[in-house]
């Protein structure tokens, strides 16, 4: 019963979704190149369905390798800031000033110091957007592990990394999956942020691109539910992996 409920839950809001969705076009009498409507979609996805096919690959991939660099830096930098108060004072600044620039204005800056690196533009973007969380998430589970646990474990000659491996890394990881499933969506923002504004014929936001260039209402939405699509399956996996790796601090009601 649990698990038809943790299938049937989310499958039956979105439907509710997308017949509210349907129902709000038809009672405004919205033509398709006004708002697209769930109706109209299928067509989209069927006519362009070998460039879904490819472009959404392109986009995947180049999003799970950002992600990827995002949680090494990201944990990497929260280890710095965990373990040093001195590091966490002058890190935090300067990382909440630059997770405040609009990453809008930094594609183009990347664009031309990397020109013509379309992949490494698009993963760097994917990264600078998505580590912020993994890091100060990481930074405080370290921050607040208990000192009794570190001057046990100093006395018995341990080192800041025997620390992290044993005791800090187990304690930091559901702040970890938690800052991982908000930097999915966001890695995602950043992969087609570089596709949109600087165009390179490649993935979803290319052909987002296109169907606005051609007034293609429903392509831009099918492109926007296949975005969606993609988030929450890459969102599921991440789900998975905290199963298995933190599947412990999951709380039951009794």
């Amino acid at each position: 019963m649990n698990a038809l409920q943790k299938v049937g839950a989310p499958v039956a809001a979105i439907v509710l979704f997308l017949l509210a969705w349907e129902w709000l076009v038809w009672v405004n009498g919205w033509p398709n190149y006004k708002m697209a409507s769930p109706s109209d979609l299928w067509p989209a996805f069927w006519r362009f369905r070998e460039l879904f096919a490819e472009y959404a690959w392109q986009t995947l991939w180049r999003t799970i390798a950002g992600l990827m660099l995002a949680v090494v830096v990201g944990v990497a930098l929260g280890m710095v800031m965990g373990f040093s108060r001195i590091a966490r004072d002058a890190l935090y600044p300067l990382l909440v000033g630059f997770n405040a620039i609009p990453k809008a204005t930094v594609v183009p800056v990347i664009a031309l110091i990397f020109i013509g690196q379309h992949d490494l533009n698009t993963i760097l973007i994917a990264f600078m957007i998505s580590f912020f969380p993994i890091a100060v998430s990481v930074s405080i589970g370290l921050s607040t592990l208990e000192p009794e646990y570190r001057d046990i474990l100093r006395s018995l000659g341990a080192s800041n990394m025997t620390i992290f491996w044993k005791i800090a890394l187990p304690k930091t990881l559901p702040e970890f999956f938690g800052a991982l499933k908000v930097a999915v969506t966001l890695a995602f923002i950043g992969t087609n942020l570089m596709e949109i504004v600087e165009p390179h014929g490649k993935g979803l936001g290319h052909l987002f691109d296109s169907g606005k260039i051609n007034a293609d209402y429903p392509l831009m939405f099918a492109v926007l539910i296949a975005l969606a699509v993609l988030g929450i399956a890459l969102f599921y996996v991440v789900v998975f992996l905290e199963k298995i790796f933190a599947g412990w601090a999951e709380r039951t009601p009794g």
